[in-house]
């Protein structure tokens, strides 16, 4: 793997960290190829119980396409001997790396240090909850470079802020700054940004250490609630709550609770 991207794991949780700080962690096609590695091999390891996606420096969670890059692989696809690399990176890099996010069968943890714009902030929200430095902003991007959404920024985007203040800012980008994240929804939480990658450690410590299995029972009833009937979705969470019911760590939380104890979970 890269070292463009960083990937650990520790005790349940899986560290994968943006590693380009010098270029703002924007995604060149090694960086690409080694996010979708690490975040692939993250989502399918059942020792990892949560995932936390991060980045190096202070500047920039990730500022997106590599446009450097970009338009090198542009002017020789116009040339014809750059293999249509440019725009199948959509469907190569970007859309793996947002199904892998999103599907994941365990919590995401986005901690933004930084700038998150295009596919940056289409990563961040993906992740399942949002920690933000104070000094963190947001920005679409797309348009400013004659670019549709990509990343899975047109589905989630609306789902966090709403249809109208989606397309506002998809079509007219702009900075959006912390606070204005965490008013928007788009962050969870705001910290000092001295604190974040502590703070971020914690909450993602804790998640590893929960019932996985309802955790991954929870995302998937949020999901498909919001493309589904209240009568669908009514089933689906009673199929979900039957496979959380039969799992050891439903058996722990009840005889802990009985006996006035902290569960210790093991993910099963």
């Amino acid at each position: 793997m890269a070292d463009t991207v960083l990937h650990e794991v520790t005790d349940g949780l899986a560290t994968i960290t943006l590693n380009r700080p010098e270029a703002m962690n924007a995604l060149n096609i090694a960086t690409k190829n080694a996010l979708r590695e690490a975040v692939e091999a993250a989502a399918a390891d059942d020792a990892v119980r949560a995932i936390l996606l991060t980045a190096a420096g202070d500047r920039a969670f990730c500022v997106g396409q590599d446009l450097k890059e970009h338009i090198g692989l542009l002017a020789a696809d116009r040339e014809g001997g750059g293999g249509g690399q440019t725009m199948s990176t959509v469907k190569e890099h970007y859309n793996p790396i947002a199904r892998a996010l999103a599907g994941a069968k365990k919590p995401v943890i986005a901690a933004v240090n930084g700038v998150a714009a295009g596919a940056g902030f289409g990563f961040a929200l993906l992740a399942d909850y949002r920690l933000v430095a104070d000094t963190a902003a947001f920005n679409t991007s797309f348009a400013g470079v004659a670019l549709s959404a990509d990343s899975g920024i047109s589905w989630t985007l609306p789902r966090v802020i709403g249809t109208s203040r989606a397309t506002d800012l998809l079509l007219f980008p702009r900075t959006i700054g912390a606070q204005e994240a965490l008013e928007l929804g788009i962050a969870n939480r705001v910290v000092p940004a001295a604190e974040l990658r502590a703070e971020a450690e914690k909450v993602a410590r804790a998640l590893a250490e929960g019932p996985t299995v309802a955790y991954a029972a929870i995302k998937e009833a949020v999901a498909y609630g919001l493309t589904h009937s209240l009568d669908e979705a009514l089933e689906k969470e009673d199929e979900l709550q039957t496979r959380a019911g039969a799992s050891e760590d439903h058996v722990i939380a009840v005889q802990a609770f009985v006996q006035k104890e902290k569960p210790k979970y093991v993910g099963r």
